[in-house]
């Protein structure tokens, strides 16, 4: 099974999806948010499954992030060899960790926003992870995998200007709004396997651009976790994006940034895809 939210933007219905029905888990649970989490609510979900009706409307709805109102988004910069070295970056010793508006989470075919005054509008799929409990200084990173509740894909657009031209933190290149679609499924981490085997891939305009693996992450899903304990505490709810592989647009020559109606399509093994259109705010 995996967890999904339907509806206009405010007004999502929590729904699961497993073999092939969508049914209403509001009997269950008002929202897919940190407490659901906390309160081992994937395993209550499993457990009423047989109990939960069908959503006959489920065609006809939008399709919303599937968690609600994360508390934070945490980013993880430069983790994949391969783009680090497209962006002319040095291998980072440690992880790079920068800070995402929450509010930037949005529909996985929901438009993004290309910000007035933005001419530097770039795409990166990652690998998105959604804690499930929560998360202070644990002792290492083999802890750290227990803490996870699920993934989904993560579209993490940035404004290169704003992060890397305007001076400051990158999280102003980061949080524009719109600035994170999100799913369509949060898929369980017990259903996922190794999050280091997964193939995600991003396509422009029907060219693919990005094609990596998380396989070649400099720090794993594991790390990132622990490490991040270490310096915040992580709650249930919290969304942590784990970088990015080569072929985004800052590092292709003639850097083919994004403009109003280009088509960016996003997938990762086993978590489903996504597609979004360019819009001038």
């Amino acid at each position: 099974m995996s967890l999904a939210r339907l509806g206009e933007a405010g007004d999502e219905i929590p729904v699961v999806l497993a073999g092939g029905r969508t049914l209403d888990a509001r009997g269950v649970t008002a929202d897919f948010d940190g407490a659901f989490l906390a309160a081992d609510g994937v395993a209550r979900l499993r457990a009423a499954l047989d109990d939960l009706p069908e959503l006959e409307s489920a065609a006809d709805l939008r399709v919303g992030a599937p968690i609600a109102c994360p508390g934070k988004i945490v980013c993880i910069g430069l983790n994949y060899r391969d783009h680090a070295e497209e962006t002319g970056a040095a291998l980072p010793a440690e992880p790079v960790i920068f800070m995402k508006d929450p509010t930037t989470l949005v529909g996985p075919f929901d438009d993004v926003l290309i910000p007035r005054g933005s001419v530097k509008t770039d795409w990166e799929v990652e690998l998105g992870v959604v804690i499930g409990a929560t998360a202070r200084y644990l002792d290492s990173p083999d802890e750290a995998l227990a803490h996870v509740a699920g993934y989904a894909v993560s579209h993490d657009v940035s404004e290169r200007e704003f992060q890397l031209e305007r001076g400051g933190q990158w999280d102003k290149g980061k949080s524009c709004e719109t600035f994170n679609p999100f799913g369509p499924e949060l898929v369980p981490a017990d259903q996922v396997g190794d999050p280091q085997a997964l193939g995600l891939r991003l396509s422009v305009n029907g060219t693919v651009r990005q094609d990596g693996t998380t396989a070649n992450m400099l720090f794993s899903v594991a790390h990132v976790v622990w490490y991040v304990s270490q310096f915040m505490v992580l709650h249930p709810g919290d969304v942590i994006n784990t970088g990015t592989p080569a072929g985004v647009a800052l590092g292709i020559e003639g850097n083919p940034y994004l403009r109003a109606g280009d088509v960016v399509e996003l997938e990762i093994d086993g978590l489903g895809s996504a597609r979004q259109t360019l819009v001038q705010a």
